[in-house]
């Protein structure tokens, strides 16, 4: 097995780090990797944030349901859905370009996460850890103010990276779906009630696994708790200038 697509599969999130720094030149080679993603027409449609300021990643650490780890991190990546840059490039050379609208966040939503996992990968090669902390979503009008966004730039993903702790190395890594559930050949196919308890099942790995006990308890503690709605708030917040023609700048 080649280390690349070994170092794909035994990636995992990691949320406790080694107290030390990471080498500027180790930071330097992640965010080089993560430029070489594949981009749309080579427009590298994101920026990223660089957080180096401690008293910034407290609030950001808070404003993301209140993970400390993310105040703990060596690094901390922001990758941005950058509309705005082309616009003001635009602008530059005396055009009149109309406002970016839904196919321009979405493709640039794309480029962001692509350069992302990029990074990630990158810095597995360096022996650092990494996590995705999607709840950069939220709290939309204090984290504009952090960081100073406009209308047309979205904070999409944001990442930690540091040297993980022993115990993390150690840690399993959680199974995943099987592939006969996730691969749909030619067209999309919704599963079956007993393909849904089939795939939960095995992969919890039980012969006395409650489906319905399982979901009950998950729906409640993710899909409907307070962040996953105060996320969904604020994504409409941040969408309401792509599908709003009417709205300034």
């Amino acid at each position: 097995m080649n280390q690349i697509y070994e170092s794909l599969l035994s990636r995992k999130s990691v949320r406790v780090f080694e107290k030390r720094s990471v080498e500027d030149s180790i930071k330097e080679a992640v965010l080089h990797a993560a430029f070489q993603a594949p981009t749309a027409g080579n427009q590298m449609l994101y920026s990223i944030i660089d957080v180096t300021d401690e008293e910034l990643k407290k609030k950001l650490s808070i404003t993301c349901d209140n993970q400390r780890f993310i105040a703990e991190a060596p690094l901390v990546f922001i990758f941005l859905a950058d509309s705005r840059r082309w616009m003001d490039a635009y602008e530059e050379a005396g055009l009149t370009a109309r406002k970016p609208g839904a196919g321009d966040l979405l493709l640039s939503i794309q480029d962001a996460v692509i350069a992302a996992q990029n990074a990630v990968t990158a810095a597995e090669s360096f022996g650092l850890g990494s996590c995705y902390i999607g709840d950069i979503l939220e709290n939309v009008e204090e984290v504009r103010k952090l960081l100073d966004l406009d209308a047309y730039v979205v904070p999409i993903t944001m990442l930690v990276l540091g040297y993980p702790e022993a115990k993390q190395k150690e840690r399993g890594k959680p199974v995943r779906f099987e592939k006969e559930y996730i691969v749909h050949e030619n067209h999309y196919r919704r599963l079956t009630p007993v393909e849904h308890r089939e795939m939960f099942a095995k992969r919890s790995g039980s012969e006395t696994f409650d489906y319905d006990e399982y979901m009950r308890k998950f729906c409640e503690r993710k899909y409907m708790s307070e962040f996953s709605l105060e996320m969904t708030r604020s994504s409409a917040v941040y969408l309401k200038a792509f599908l709003d023609e009417s709205e300034e700048e």
